[in-house]
């Protein structure tokens, strides 16, 4: 039987709550575009402080020396980005996704005139945790929204144009940034929020209606233990390369309150994350792989910028470009994956973006110093084209099986595995790379000058060990990228659980159509 296409209705009541009187049928992709823009701009701030961070650290007088604490800028925004997820998903499916999305651009729109106005690179940094708090709530939330806006069966497009928007935000972040350092100063990054917000509320009322409010409880101490368990688990995994007490202390932490959280979840009548999330093997599947698709995602990101400023000695432009080949067909892939997921099984598209991603890094893990196009851009390419591609469909297998007034909480645990994911890939790399990079430069004979010996012998004995370290260098990110070949092999196992039928389940979801305020 052929479906409709979905619409929504959107409503003007009047001032009496008399009935309305007029009513005008809009596209949902159209009220799509400010959700969408949305997401856009919170990815963007994810990713735009790279390119602004030395100009803030002469603004605010930060020797080089204190570069771990200006680093603090990112993590901490990556900090907030997680640790809220869980709880700002399920307080949506009590207090309305359009509402809480609203809400959430109003705060980062407020945070971001305070880190504009800052005068210190401590007030910056606590600032960033709440601006980043704002900014997770959207993409969750977004994803809630869709399934508000299109029936079962018709949601993988809609998503892929969420997660593309997304993706393209964290590509632009990095350029976006540069360009207002080079013609503006750094606060700009900040005061220019204030208009995109307004872009985005101002359409987001005027053609999305208000979404269905469902009479639930929201658990916010549950809520507060499983973000003091994220924030913890995210503090100990930066601090993987610094090993003593702190970093103990971190994961204790961390252990203790996901203990306090899950004892909090089987006495309350209404726990913050839904029972039948956990007794769906889809939803348990799904979020294993993102994890793991995280881990892989950010290995590459990271090193392959980095490899090529260091032993390959190419300029930080150079490594941007080679990094945006692979990032710029993310979006590209997630609305191809989210078309895919509309027609066939969400196993078929997600595994064939595995594979994809894992071919492109074994592919990677055989570069050498001279190596050129083709055979450096088509990896790239291919390897982002995957990623983008199993991003949708791991979103619904981890959303769709929960009741619809649950798929905020879902989405939020959902999207917040893959950042645990990315923290975790990078913990690994920079504790074992640390680690591995000093045994094996360890076993060198350093180029010590003897007694006698002529000024020509000694440059070549050093111009030869610079050449052993670089050769050492090189084979430790290739490495890298047989890690995150294995991070992405390992995700085919949980992924070949994540079955869904569309058929199936498509009459037993009704797409609310009352409005709620």
């Amino acid at each position: 039987m052929k479906q409709n296409k979905p619409n929504i209705l959107i409503e003007s009541k009047t001032s009496d709550n008399k009935n309305t009187q007029n009513s005008q049928r809009i596209s949902p992709y159209l009220a799509l575009i400010p959700i969408a823009f949305g997401v856009f701009v919170a990815a963007d701030d994810q990713t735009v402080m790279v390119t602004v961070l030395t100009e803030i650290m002469i603004d605010f007088r930060v020797p080089i020396t204190q570069l771990d604490t200006a680093s603090w800028t990112i993590t901490a925004y990556l900090l907030g980005y997680v640790a809220a997820m869980p709880l700002i998903g399920r307080m949506s499916d009590a207090l309305g996704h359009r509402r809480v999305f609203a809400g959430a651009m109003v705060i980062f729109m407020i945070f971001s005139i305070f880190a504009a106005l800052a005068k210190s690179m401590e007030w910056l940094i606590a600032i960033r945790v709440f601006q980043a708090m704002a900014a997770g709530a959207m993409l969750p939330v977004a994803i809630a929204i869709v399934g508000d806006l299109f029936p079962a069966g018709q949601r993988g497009l809609a998503l892929g144009l969420i997660i593309g928007a997304a993706e393209a935000g964290g590509v632009i972040g990095p350029l976006w940034g540069g360009l207002v350092a080079k013609y503006l100063t750094w606060p700009w990054i900040f005061w220019m929020n204030i208009p995109l917000g307004f872009m985005t509320l101002i359409p987001l009322f005027l053609l999305l209606k208000p979404s269905t409010r469902f009479k639930s409880k929201v658990d916010y101490l549950g809520g507060f233990l499983i973000a003091l368990s994220l924030a913890s688990l995210t503090l100990a995994l930066s601090w993987i390369d610094r090993p003593g007490l702190m970093l103990v202390m971190f994961f204790v932490l961390a252990a203790v309150f996901l203990i306090a959280f899950i004892l909090r979840q089987k006495t309350v009548d209404e726990p913050l994350l839904p029972n039948s999330m956990f007794a769906s093997p889809t939803i348990i599947a799904a979020n294993i792989s993102h994890l793991l698709v995280g881990c892989g995602l950010i290995i590459g990101m990271v090193t392959i910028p980095f490899m090529t400023t260091t032993v390959m000695e190419k300029e930080p432009l150079e490594g941007g470009l080679r990094l945006m080949r692979m990032t710029i067909a993310m979006p590209v892939g997630a609305i191809i994956g989210g078309i895919a997921c509309q027609k066939m099984d969400f196993r078929i598209p997600s595994l064939i973006g595995l594979a994809l991603t894992i071919w492109g890094f074994y592919e990677m893990s055989g570069w050498s110093l001279s190596i050129s196009d083709p055979t450096m851009s088509i990896p790239l390419v291919v390897t982002g084209f995957g990623f983008g591609i199993l991003i949708s469909p791991i979103a619904l297998a981890g959303t769709e099986p929960v009741g619809h007034g649950d798929r905020g909480a879902a989405a939020g645990v959902i999207t917040a595995m893959r950042l645990v994911g990315m923290t975790l890939g990078l913990a690994a790399i920079t504790a074992w790379g640390s680690q591995r990079f000093f045994t094996l430069v360890s076993g060198l004979q350093l180029p010590i000058p003897t007694e006698g010996e002529s000024s020509e012998v000694t440059l070549a004995n050093i111009e030869a060990y610079s050449g052993e370290v670089i050769d050492i260098g090189m084979n430790l990110f290739t490495e890298f990228f047989i890690i995150a070949v294995v991070a992405s092999a390992i995700a085919l196992l949980p992924t070949m659980f994540m079955a869904w039928n569309h058929k199936k389940h498509l009459d037993a979801e009704r797409v609310p159509t009352e409005l709620q305020n």
